[in-house]
């Protein structure tokens, strides 16, 4: 999602049968909640649209966030409450559980994050469309695949999406025990007189048998990162698997190309000393050419595919003392989310 997409989204969010009376008033306090986080590590958005000829039509919106352990626990008591509705109303107040960029580092390197689906917002008509539900998923995976994540919730907008959360492997969380469990018989009659909660823990994926499902599949963490990239390379790398040349890059980073070009060498510089063999320099080769150079670079993009841990935030000092303090206890095994 792009700064002018904000207002078409939150026209599809306001048209919505089911979203637009949730919000009510709330609704206008939208566009500004979603300015507030466009571009930091705790958001990841998705703007769906469907091309035809010179014309374009919105199909919908996903949007999901990194929250609080406070409002994690709020979110699954009782009373329920609906989601975007209330991280609005918390947003334009001042008290915002979203995440800042350095909690989601230092969390994202030690206990793990906790992912809140705010929308996946598709126009009812369109719900069904197999078209559209592949790069909905595919869209979320390619973003949080690789992050340390601990739990994992969502709110079913219509009673497809329900089913559809159920299909992804999701467990419905059942407001009287305040535990995940089996889903309950819901009819379109019945659907909207409660919030609809659907989601998942790290434990449950890997000590109950879940990990087999999409959603599951979130939770494997084979490794902490070994680059620790910072921000700016990883922005480079995560642009450079789309595929592109460096004047393209920058044009959609908004930087030079020179910086482009002064980016990839710490980059391989950094690959370098801890893998030489993924990015050999010159010195290590006779004949280097071009050729050769694209080839290391997409050595590495192949790499970073497999690992996509490499291209999320993390705190190297707090990943260095974690590691060291598995190392220093007795009779001391890998974490279960270690390969």
């Amino acid at each position: 999602m792009r700064p002018e997409d904000v207002s078409k989204c939150v026209e599809g969010v306001a048209a919505h049968p089911v979203l637009g009376p949730r919000y009510g008033a709330l609704i206008k306090h939208l566009p500004a909640a979603i300015h507030s986080v466009l571009g930091r590590d705790c958001l990841s958005t998705a703007v769906f649209e469907e091309f035809q000829g010179s014309t374009t039509r919105f199909l919908g919106v996903g949007m999901a966030v990194l929250v609080s352990d406070d409002f994690l626990r709020e979110l699954k008591s009782t009373p329920l409450f609906w989601f975007g509705p209330e991280l609005v109303k918390r947003i334009a107040g001042g008290t915002s559980p979203l995440l800042s960029d350095a909690q989601v580092r230092d969390a994202n390197s030690t206990d793990g994050l906790n992912l809140v689906v705010w929308h996946n917002t598709i126009l009812p008509n369109d719900m069904a469309s197999p078209e559209l539900a592949t790069p909905s998923m595919s869209a979320f995976e390619q973003h949080w695949r690789g992050y340390r994540l601990r739990e994992v919730v969502g709110q079913a907008d219509t009673l497809e999406h329900f089913y559809g959360m159920r299909t992804a492997g999701g467990l419905y969380l059942r407001r009287i025990e305040n535990r995940y469990g089996d889903f309950p018989e819901v009819t379109a009659h019945n659907f909207s007189s409660e919030p609809r909660n659907v989601g998942m823990s790290r434990d449950l994926a890997l000590s109950h048998g879940h990990g087999a499902s999409w959603l599951g599949t979130l939770f494997v963490y084979y490794s902490p990162p070994q680059f620790c990239f910072n921000r700016s390379e990883q922005r480079l790398l995560s642009s450079a698997l789309d595929g592109g040349t460096d004047e393209e890059l920058g044009d959609a980073l908004d930087i030079s190309v020179s910086a482009v070009k002064k980016t990839w060498r710490m980059i391989y510089d950094r690959v370098a000393a801890c893998q030489p063999e993924l990015a050999p320099t010159k010195s290590e080769s006779e004949e280097w050419t071009q050729d050769r150079g694209k080839q290391k670079k997409q050595r590495l993009l192949a790499y970073l595919r497999k690992h996509p841990e490499e291209l999320r935030p993390v705190s190297r000092k707090l990943l260095e003392q974690e590691a060291a303090q598995r190392r220093s206890a007795p009779g001391s095994k890998p974490a279960v989310f270690d390969r």
